[in-house]
């Protein structure tokens, strides 16, 4: 499935990779990237000093099909992850490791089973924050290190029982106080088991370090502390209208009235829910980003002290975005831009130009075929990855012509299949067997609230985006004919 090549003994040209991936964290978080009510120091120096794609788009519209495209270099039609809970063993990390890489995961990977190998050495699991998962087969739920965690000081991790309890639970829209010492909290404690880590393991081999955080993914409870100034802040937020909503599909009307029935993550769905609790959504859930910034820098110092970043490349990016309202929709299992489009910033002084920003669409997975390049990993002809080392060499690198993003049925996205082709200009969005579909022009509409599927005068772009979606399907399948034999 990926080759098994390398000798096992480090290779001084091989650089250490710093892999950091957030949950849910839509692309306007990061101040450096003009979004200046953010407060996210560590992040914004990483953009300072390496190169970020503008234009990042997932393949999956939840976190497993997401991550399971970004983890194997292969879109969620070509493995059968294009659902939550899918099936979903094997990485190229099995590569790197071949290569004489020490791979570790710490934090959340999203695998099923989720202590599977997946090409790790090491595996400190850390899932959802409020989730627990079964053990596949077993009557009992799976218990993550956070959990132990937890325990230890007597405690279950917070769900819709605990935090149900509150009287205004329903206008809370997911978004709650911390309840307890501030370094068990999810992301403060997956930060701190990184830290822990390195400072306790050291190798002598090139180093990926594959460091996951549950955050900002709902609930949205950070320390009370850390939302007071974003709570003092005018955030940006886009209205709902009743005419945007009454323009939907019925698969995304079905989709919010699962999000109203349903409360997935604790968090409750209002689609007319006022300015001021939508803020206080808002407000959360950017705070929660700027506690993670704030591991990150502390990891980023420790990998500074101990010698990784001499020889480093650090990617940070996230698994998809979260609605947050927008839409009239809360998190994901949707196409709209703020779920599809995600922060993707590359680090690597010596191989990543400074200050470097890149308009050019790429798909997310893009990336594993020139970290493969850079760690002398041997380059699988049937990655469905295509390299951005174009982006660093100075030359003219345009990118994709068109992204793709998919879902499966599952309990909160209701069609059979759901497939996204994105130009520059234009985005459409078909659900399998049924004759309505979503059709934006990104140029003149691009917040999404105008759309073109039943007009008349968008008939000839929306048959040629039909036509390029089935051209990409047909093509995928022949491209990976040869890998799909082989994990047969």
């Amino acid at each position: 499935m990926y080759p098994a090549q390398g000798n096992g003994r480090m290779n001084q040209t091989q650089p250490n990779i710093i892999f950091i991936i957030t949950d849910q964290q839509r692309y306007d978080t990061i101040n450096a990237l003009g979004f200046p009510y953010m407060d996210t120091p560590a992040v914004d120096r990483l953009v300072r000093e390496g190169t970020v794609f503008t234009q990042c788009h997932v393949a999956g519209a939840s976190c497993a099909p997401s991550r399971g495209a970004l983890f194997t270099g292969y879109y969620p039609h070509t493995t059968g992850i294009f659902r939550n809970g899918s099936l979903w063993r094997r990485t190229w990390l099995e590569s790197f490791a071949a290569a004489g890489y020490y791979t570790v995961n710490i934090g959340k990977m999203h695998t099923e089973p989720m202590d599977t190998p997946a090409g790790f050495h090491e595996r400190y699991v850390v899932e959802n924050k409020e989730r627990s998962r079964k053990v596949p087969g077993v009557n009992q739920d799976f218990l993550d290190k956070w959990d132990v965690a937890l325990g230890l000081r007597g405690y279950n991790r917070p769900s819709n029982r605990s935090y149900g309890v509150l009287p205004d639970f329903d206008q809370r829209l997911g978004a709650f106080e911390w309840p307890w010492e501030p370094e068990l909290h999810s992301d403060n404690f997956v930060g701190d088991l990184a830290l822990w880590w390195l400072r306790r393991k050291p190798i002598n081999q090139p180093l990926f370090v594959q460091i996951g955080f549950p955050g900002p993914h709902p609930p949205y409870d950070p320390l009370e502390e850390e939302t007071r100034a974003y709570m003092d802040r005018d955030l940006p937020i886009l209205p709902v209208t009743q005419e945007e909503m009454d323009r939907q599909p019925p698969t995304i009307d079905a989709l919010r009235k699962m999000h109203m029935e349903v409360e997935p993550d604790s968090a409750v769905h209002r689609p007319h829910a006022s300015m001021e609790d939508r803020k206080r959504q808002r407000a959360y859930y950017l705070a929660n980003q700027t506690m993670i910034d704030r591991k990150i820098d502390e990891i980023l110092v420790q990998l500074e002290e101990l010698g990784y970043l001499e020889n480093a490349i650090v990617v940070f990016t996230s698994d998809h975005g979260d609605c947050l309202g927008d839409h009239g929709l809360n998190q994901k299992w949707n196409c709209y831009e703020q779920i599809t489009r995600v922060p993707l910033v590359i680090w690597g002084p010596g191989r990543v130009p400074a200050g470097n920003s890149v308009d050019a669409m790429i798909q997310q997975q893009d990336i594993v075929s020139w970290l493969m390049e850079m760690a002398g990993v041997p380059v699988p002809e049937t990655l469905e990855s295509q390299s951005v080392g174009g982006a660093f060499n100075g030359g003219n690198f345009t990118g994709r012509d068109a992204v793709f993003c998919e879902q499966g049925k599952d309990r909160m996205m209701q069609a059979d299949f759901m497939t996204m082709v994105r130009t520059a200009d234009w985005k459409l969005v078909h659900f399998l067997n049924e004759d309505f579909g979503q059709l934006f022009d990104l140029g003149n509409d691009p917040h999404e609230l105008n759309d073109l599927w039943d007009d008349p005068g968008a008939a000839s772009i929306k048959r040629e985006m039909i036509d390029r979606l089935f051209h990409w399907r047909m093509e995928s399948q022949n491209h990976t004919s040869d890998w799909a034999e082989e994990a047969r």
